[in-house]
């Protein structure tokens, strides 16, 4: 480590090695000395850290000596703490794991760095904690919330922890919309590409409003939020929430037509059907499935939330830190269905959509 690498300020970003990690950290590199933590080494020496300590945020043990590490080697300062670890299963199951990790392991870590001079301390929440609006309506950071599965209930829980807890060190709560990048890396985007890629019988029925949705931000554009937050640690207020996502959103009725369009040159018909006979399918067809087969991605309790929507008025987050996205996902989801067409394999693969035979793209035949 040479000197100019002492000499800047030290940011902590735990879940480094994680997909939104790995392109935060090259980011923060250029203006600070960036500590990683997890459970895991980085993969990827390119996008490795100055300094890496391995946590298990589950133990109390494990984080005390981990924070201990890092006083030993960088002393006592942090500019920024960018808390990324979290649990998340898209499931719908229960976890012990959103009590222990998320919301206990953010305890044990901000308990631990009270004896510390912290100038901020960043939580990437979800804006799946906030209640759905009517359509036309927009979401901002004083909108009620309402987390309706475990995944946001545990984000918002940890928020609540932090308002009590926080002490001296600010706190910034950054409400992330759904995240993608031109490779997919969005579970419901890239699941809905492929029920229309194969032509599945899901694809054509929705047991929602058809005109709601949900923002999105482009995995570039929050990797920049962040580093504009930690750049303005010190003009932001000791306390504050920020919704990050993009204010133009595609209708599910929208997402559907430009899928279908670019993959099969044709809008995709939707027909909207009742929720319970929606969750009567998706009962039926997990239950249908083999020990050998993929687990449907569409389970019964997703069909409760099929009339969510979420579409976000993002004033603060641009004025708080001169932050601007420069993607939308209807300027972007041509790029990722044309990496599909290109590669369906490796589309599966990185989009972890089970396996697809080589030999026969699905869903081209007419």
């Amino acid at each position: 480590m040479n000197t100019a690498q002492i000499q800047r300020p030290v940011v902590l970003v735990t879940g480094s090695g994680g997909l939104i990690g790995s392109r935060i950290v090259p980011e923060l590199r250029k203006s600070y000395t960036v500590v990683g933590m997890d459970l895991h080494p980085p993969e990827q020496k390119a996008a490795d850290v100055d300094h890496w300590i391995q946590v298990d945020l589950i133990e109390d043990e494990s984080v005390a000596e981990a924070l201990s590490e890092l006083r030993a080697n960088h002393g006592d300062h942090l500019a920024s703490v960018v808390h990324l670890a979290a649990y998340y299963d898209f499931s719908g199951k229960e976890s012990p794991l959103y009590d222990e990790l998320t919301i206990q392991g953010t305890r044990r870590l901000i308990q631990n760095l009270h004896p510390m001079h912290v100038e901020q301390f960043q939580f990437t929440s979800s804006l799946l904690v906030m209640k759905s609006v009517a359509v036309g309506q927009c979401l901002t950071e004083q909108s009620p919330t309402a987390a309706e599965w475990a995944y946001p209930q545990s984000k918002l829980a940890t928020e609540k922890l932090l308002r009590e807890e926080h002490g001296d060190i600010p706190v910034l709560i950054l409400r992330i919309a759904g995240v993608y990048d031109d490779a997919g890396h969005s579970l419901p985007i890239s699941n809905q590409i492929q029920r229309i890629y194969e032509k599945q019988m899901e694809s054509y029925f929705f047991p929602g409003d058809e005109n709601c949705g949900q923002s999105f931000i482009h995995l570039d554009d929050l990797t920049q939020s962040i580093v504009a937050a930690v750049d303005r640690r010190n003009q932001l207020p000791n306390f504050k929430t920020l919704l990050i996502g993009e204010e133009d959103v595609m209708s599910y009725e929208q997402l559907q037509d430009a899928i279908g369009q670019h993959l099969h040159g044709k809008d995709w018909p939707t027909i909207r059907i009742p929720a319970t006979m929606a969750k009567a399918g998706a009962w039926i067809k997990q239950k249908m499935a083999s020990c050998e087969e993929e687990e449907p991605f569409i389970k019964p309790w997703m069909v409760d939330l099929a009339d969510q929507n979420y579409p976000i008025n993002a004033t603060e987050a641009k004025q708080c830190l001169g932050w601007t996205p420069n993607h939308s996902l209807r300027e972007t989801l041509p790029r990722i269905l044309e990496r599909l067409k290109e590669n369906p394999i490796e589309f599966y693969q990185v989009n972890h959509l089970g396996s697809l035979e080589p030999s026969e793209p699905k869903g081209m035949n007419s």
